[in-house]
């Protein structure tokens, strides 16, 4: 397969880059919300306008009403989104809630579905409970209670949490801590009585939660998929959200590297333009090279899993881990190019470096994925 995008893709492309531009920029959301100290972090109305462009059903299937689209797709909305640094729902919601829900029975997806296309309905998933992502310990348990099951454990760092119509939460309802089945998946609603969130806004300004489940009451229906078979169904979650957290990374690095070349071809040092020196030069062409690299990869990774290979997970992991570098690497250039303004708030490519810190720690950093790649290559 190309390591580019198709003509469909680079429509699709075009229209996400001048919707981003116009309604998703630094100015308009993140600045906005952030300066207004806005405790969910994003606009509403922007979500509202994603669900009119299709954006927000894009992984739902037809027969539920979405777009049907794949993970190639759902990527080129997130590159946007992180070259724009847009706050926006998009990785949690139409990404891994709905990967997880995708896994549900006609009763879920009916359920929350449609609020999720429509731009009604903003969702959240509960995996870690640390302050690293460990997702092979699950200690958040789920008694059989009745008909239904009752939750009780802690999450941490639930992004958008505080905001969310429903969390996807991942418990243990069968053997021990660290054991790979007796997982279940469970479609919490944000009125559900036992259940509440310490907010805790992020570096990148971002709001999440530490979200506590005490004797939460749920019905047999808000399982997600098997009792005790969920591991399946939260793999195939995390690789979703790992490769869209790569691909809006990519964007974020390339935002960065736009906005540093600019910058590059306007400041004047010494009589001339600071582009014009070669050091800099270098530096500028190294990091291209970086981030088409990140780019190739995480669209590899892409395709693969839209084709379900066994390889998926392999490179899902090496994409999230070389983009984590590229855009570490991209920031940095980027704030040291700028000089001593690149510290400042009043230029905005010091957000882009709260950014990537943020994104690069969600779903595994860049530690984490290089050991899941030994790991999976035999080491």
């Amino acid at each position: 397969m190309p390591l580019y995008h198709n003509d469909d893709q680079a429509m699709l492309a075009d229209t996400a880059r001048g919707f981003m531009a116009e309604e998703g920029n630094i100015t308009k959301q993140l600045r906005h919300w952030r300066d207004r100290n806005c405790k969910d972090g994003f606009g509403h109305g922007l979500w509202k306008q994603m669900a009119e462009m299709g954006f927000t059903g894009m992984l739902v299937g037809e027969d539920d009403g979405g777009l049907g689209m794949g993970h190639v797709e759902a990527g080129i909305v997130l590159e946007e989104i992180g070259r724009n640094l847009t706050p926006s729902p998009f990785l949690t919601s139409s990404v891994l809630a709905a990967t997880a829900l995708n896994h549900g029975s006609a009763d879920v997806k009916g359920r929350y579905l449609p609020g999720l296309i429509a731009g009604d309905s903003v969702f959240a998933v509960a995996i870690d409970e640390t302050a690293k992502h460990r997702p092979s310990r699950i200690t958040t348990r789920a008694e059989r209670s009745g008909n239904g099951f009752r939750l009780s454990g802690s999450k941490s760092f639930v992004v958008y949490g505080g905001s969310a119509d429903m969390i996807v939460v991942a418990a243990r309802t069968a053997g021990a801590d660290d054991d790979d089945d007796g997982i279940t998946l469970f479609a919490v609603p944000k009125d559900a009585s036992g259940m509440s969130h310490d907010a805790v806004r992020l570096v990148d300004s971002s709001m999440a939660t530490h979200t506590k489940f005490d004797n939460v009451e749920l019905d047999g229906d808000a399982v997600i998929g098997e009792v005790d078979g969920g591991r399946e169904v939260l793999n195939a979650m995390l690789l979703a959200g790992r490769v869209g957290a790569a691909a809006e990374g990519v964007g974020v690095a390339s935002g960065a590297m736009d906005m540093t070349v600019d910058y590059l071809k306007q400041r004047k040092q010494f009589g001339r333009l600071i582009g014009e020196f070669q050091a800099l030069q270098h530096r500028a062409s190294h990091l291209y090279s970086e981030v088409e690299i990140a780019r190739a990869v995480t669209i590899k990774a892409q395709q693969l899993l839209d084709a379900g290979a066994e390889s998926a997970d392999l490179m899902t992991s090496v994409a999230k881990a070389k983009v984590a570098k590229a855009a570490r690497l991209a920031v940095q250039e980027g704030v040291q190019m700028h000089g001593g303004i690149g510290m400042t708030d009043e230029y905005d490519i010091g957000l882009y470096m709260k950014r990537d810190r943020a994104l690069a720690e969600f779903l595994g950093d860049a530690y984490f994925h290089a050991n899941r790649v030994a790991e999976l290559s035999g080491y």
